[in-house]
């Protein structure tokens, strides 16, 4: 499932920045070579493949992590005096990872950002592809370029946790081992 997003999460991003391209709207325009699609049709159409891809494996992980109750053990309890300290060992390069099939705090808490960014991602790209069925969510969302905004940062916030998540797998060696096998 972690590689099934990962690769989703690629090619939804590389997609992305070329639809983005089409009508950019904060001023600047993502390099060609970062993007998939070569023009807006072919983009969109790797966009919804691969946005199939993530949404069916994340309703998987959902549904099991649900029925397991893994989600409560992995991410639960959480607390602010307990993210605190782990974060605050982490800067100091002090943080333990005896276990890595064990989250700390801080890693509780950005998995479960990367669950609710997900959620806002899924909706925003909801009102961009069928806002007239939406025109609630559309609102809520500011209207249409409101959404269009939303999903670019959420789109961003989640590339920044990729790139944190790589650089901590490059700290901590032995975890990619536990992401290779997906456990």
């Amino acid at each position: 499932m972690h590689w099934l997003n990962a690769l989703a999460v690629m090619v939804l991003m590389m997609s992305g920045w070329r639809i983005y391209n089409a009508t950019a709207f904060l001023g600047f325009s993502i390099p060609k070579g970062l993007t998939l699609g070569g023009w807006l049709g072919g983009a969109l159409q790797w966009h919804f493949a691969a946005m199939w891809l993530l949404f069916f494996n994340g309703l998987l992980y959902l549904a099991f992590n649900l029925f397991t109750r893994r989600l409560f053990r992995k991410f639960f309890p959480l607390s602010f005096k307990g993210i605190v300290a782990d974060l605050l060992a982490a800067l100091k390069g002090k943080l333990a990872h005896a276990d890595p099939r064990h989250y700390n705090m801080v890693q509780r808490l950005a998995y479960l950002f990367v669950m609710a960014d997900s959620v806002l991602i899924v909706l925003s790209g909801l009102v961009l592809w069928k806002s007239v069925q939406f025109p609630l969510l559309r609102e809520l969302m500011g209207g249409y370029e409101g959404a269009r905004l939303v999903h670019f940062f959420a789109m961003a916030a989640l590339a920044g946790f990729v790139a944190v998540h790589l650089v901590m797998v490059a700290l901590v060696p032995k975890t990619l081992v536990y992401m290779l096998r997906g456990r």
